[in-house]
């Protein structure tokens, strides 16, 4: 699925693929309320790591679903 983090004092947004479901995001998010940073992986096996206190928003796209296709015969 698709992330995207608005940074504050930031123009841009930091945007990325993750595997996580949005349930795992959200958690991660409530979690950095009480920590210094929140930190979440990307679908390259990255991590991205924002300082807590600079977290604008986060938002999700539509989880990723299995991708129809025709089989040869």
């Amino acid at each position: 699925m698709e992330v995207r983090i608005g940074v504050q004092n930031c123009a841009r947004e930091i945007s990325f693929e993750s595997s996580m479901t949005a349930d795992q995001i959200v958690e991660a998010v409530r979690a950095s309320r009480s920590a210094d940073v929140l930190e979440l992986a990307d679908d390259k096996g990255g991590r991205i790591i924002v300082p807590s206190a600079a977290v604008g928003y986060v938002t999700t796209g539509a989880e990723k679903k299995g991708g129809v296709g025709f089989g040869a015969q």
